[in-house]
């Protein structure tokens, strides 16, 4: 008689987890104080840019230089022109709006054209000749010292002889002066100095230097 075999049963298996629906991967919790600070530095830099474009348009009217001036030169109108800079509290150049009392005024120090205009580069009060009378000598290489004369140095202004004119055996004829201004030389070296000198001798030096008949000689600096 045949056995019969019954079915092996099946393994049993543990019953898996059950995951809801809805789960997903998992998510991550947000540091907010780090994503606030990055907030707060975004709207910062935002500020910090928006203030720089406000001062970049923030422009002021101010005087600047319109061509080279020498020292101890009457400022004209024509030698100013206004400029618009952006404001910067390091910078003190004259406003715009102050034309009218710093035309008539004299200069403390040479100006070059394009410079903007400050108040150091004037003169306090009058200036050198505003009690005397004031000569133009236009001066060759060899009758002015070289680069050596300032606004307020004495200097004797000393007739030299005419062409064909023979040199006497007297010292030569000079005329005491005060350097009012200094104009750059040309490229021939010619130089043009402004002179002080009494009411008496402007009209001689003013002749003399006419006929290109006068040489400089400054006076030594110490004890002036």
């Amino acid at each position: 008689m045949g056995t019969t075999t019954s079915p092996m049963p099946a393994p049993r298996t543990e019953a898996q987890a059950e995951v809801p629906v809805s789960a997903g991967a998992p998510k991550r919790g947000i540091k907010w104080p780090v994503f606030g600070l990055c907030v707060v530095v975004t709207i910062a830099g935002g500020l910090g840019a928006a203030s720089l474009v406000s001062q970049a348009g923030d422009r002021v009217q101010v005087l600047a230089v319109a061509r080279d001036v020498p020292a101890g030169h009457t400022l004209e109108a024509r030698d100013l022109v206004t400029a618009s800079i952006a404001q910067d509290p390091a910078l003190s150049p004259v406003r715009a709006s102050q034309r009218g009392a710093i035309v008539g005024q004299r200069t403390a120090v040479d100006l070059r054209r394009g410079s903007l205009l400050t108040r150091s580069q004037l003169t306090a009060g009058g200036g050198v000749g505003d009690d005397k009378q004031l000569v133009g000598v236009e001066l060759k290489r060899g009758q002015v010292p070289r680069d050596a004369l300032a606004p307020g140095d004495r200097v004797l202004a000393v007739t030299i002889p005419a062409d064909g004119e023979k040199t006497r055996d007297q010292a030569p004829e000079s005329i005491k002066a005060t350097v009012a201004a200094v104009g750059p030389a040309d490229a021939t070296g010619t130089v043009t100095v402004n002179l002080a000198v009494a009411t008496t001798d402007g009209p001689i030096l003013a002749a003399q230097a006419a006929a290109k008949q006068i040489a400089l000689v400054r006076e030594p600096r110490t004890g002036s």
